[in-house]
């Protein structure tokens, strides 16, 4: 449901229009040794967001791979901010519902402010990769990209 503009620039090589939105009942988690968060089905939570407008075939497809085996592709009712009007909308959801791995309330300004150049980076990375037949997936480029990093600013709780 949240995705950076700049995250999506580099993936899509533009910003699609966008509307903003929530999502009840599912929450947005932290992941133990990952910079990026898993949403999951929840009752009595609500997850704010933008719908992307006019996203292509194939922009889909580049945003199915950089989302990988983690997640799913699920088509849910969300509601936009403005009118609180009802819309069918793609998100991503994380497959396992019950990793022992998601703890708390993942928090988008914190991730802006400690990660998200970091996270562009490895973005940038996956695209160069996208173009070539035997393309590593995101996790795999994930774990690569951070690998190097000082594992102390990676959360853990």
């Amino acid at each position: 449901m949240e995705i950076a503009d700049d995250v999506v620039r580099v993936l899509l090589n533009r910003v699609p229009p966008s509307l903003p939105s929530f999502l009840i009942c599912h929450q947005r988690l932290r992941i133990k040794r990952r910079v990026y968060p898993a949403m999951i089905p929840a009752e009595d939570k609500k997850v704010t967001g933008k719908v992307l407008l006019g996203i292509t075939p194939r922009e889909l497809e580049i945003l199915d791979a950089f989302e990988d085996v983690e997640y799913e592709r699920r088509t849910v009712d969300v509601f936009l901010k403005d009118s609180s009007e009802k819309v069918e909308a793609d998100t991503y959801v994380w497959v396992n519902k019950t990793d022992p791995d998601l703890y708390g309330e993942w928090d988008f300004e914190e991730w802006k402010m400690l990660h998200m150049k970091d996270f562009l980076k490895m973005t940038a990375g996956f695209m160069d990769q996208i173009k070539i037949p035997d393309l590593k997936t995101r996790v795999a480029m994930y774990e690569s990209f951070y690998k190097g990093t000082d594992n102390n600013n990676l959360p853990n709780p």
